[in-house]
């Protein structure tokens, strides 16, 4: 950078996030509570069912339960995490302990579905005796329990990876419930046992599918990429179509959490500083245009030199 004048550095960083949704995720802690609460509850009853009845589906399903009961865990203490306040050390906060329980639910996910997966081919190569009438009431109870659970998270699945992780989770569960209802219908119907775990696997399937897309999410989240929905080179043609920017450069975007995102920025301004007012409203623009709510601006008047360093 030598021989450019790095002469003001404005900060618009307002505390409230993208259009508020920083707050979205604190009013979720009942639903996780409710929800860890009847999901544990259920586990205990299934896998006591499944002792009871010597049913493998069920207690696979009840420690496919406790996976996610677990996840739903993770979750919730990553949220709690990020709404910590910044210290001398944290200066950010917690936020990214979002994006790390997401991550980590991600994966609980995957070893959830191999769990499955490998018991299901197991029994595919040898077929267990089924009691398909318990199966079906104790399967049916949890798709009640897990869908409701679902239900909980399902309005903020769109403004949080983390919540739409606890969202998948229980509609998967639901899914897995409704799969083994429907075994144990055709079991109870014509004693074909490999149906079960041939349904299994079509859901490890459809559940690997929808975890595919969190896992890249929250990857992505940790390793300091663009938010999804930011388009970065719209991002730099709004800093350069500002009054007095000549070229823009060291433009950087990264989320600080699951709900915040940053953006710190060069902007080349040789005709001068446009001023505090002018930067204050460059920031509520970009919170409000692009929900970037935290924006480190730092002008150079110095000539456009592009020819050493990286211009937008």
């Amino acid at each position: 950078m030598a021989g450019h004048h790095h002469d003001h550095k404005a900060h618009g960083g307002h505390d409230h996030g993208g259009h508020g949704h920083s707050h979205a995720p604190a009013s979720f802690g009942r639903a996780f509570a409710i929800g860890i609460g009847i999901n544990l509850a259920y586990v205990a009853m299934e896998a006591l069912a499944g002792v009871v009845t010597g049913s493998m589906a069920l207690l696979a399903d009840a420690g496919h339960n406790l996976s996610d009961v677990l996840g739903l865990a993770v979750a919730w203490a990553g949220l709690r995490l990020a709404l910590r306040p910044p210290s001398a050390r944290f200066t950010y906060g917690l936020k990214r302990s979002g994006i790390l329980a997401a991550l980590l639910n991600a994966v609980l996910l995957c070893v959830a579905c191999g769990a499955i997966a490998v018991e299901a081919l197991r029994r595919l190569q040898d077929p267990q005796p089924v009691a398909g009438d318990v199966v079906m009431i104790v399967a049916g109870i949890g798709i009640v329990v897990n869908g409701f659970t679902a239900w909980l998270f399902a309005r903020g699945k769109d403004g949080d990876v983390n919540i739409r992780g606890a969202y998948l989770h229980m509609l998967a569960d639901a899914g897995v419930s409704a799969a083994v209802v429907v075994s144990g219908f055709v079991i109870l119907k014509t004693g074909l046992n490999w149906i079960d775990p041939a349904l299994s696997l079509i859901v490890v399937a459809v559940i690997l599918r929808g975890t595919w897309g969190l896992l890249r999410e929250s990857v992505a989240m940790a390793l300091d990429a663009v938010p999804e929905g930011i388009d970065s080179t719209a991002v730099a043609d709004f800093l350069k179509g500002r009054p007095g920017v000549v070229t823009v450069h060291d433009l950087h975007i990264w989320p600080m959490g699951t709900t915040d995102t940053a953006l710190t920025a060069h902007l080349v301004m040789p005709a001068g500083h446009p001023g505090d007012a002018a930067l204050a409203d460059l920031a509520h623009d970009l919170e409000h245009k692009f929900g970037i709510g935290h924006a480190t601006i730092q002008v150079e008047t110095g000539a456009a030199d592009c020819g050493r360093m990286a211009c937008a």
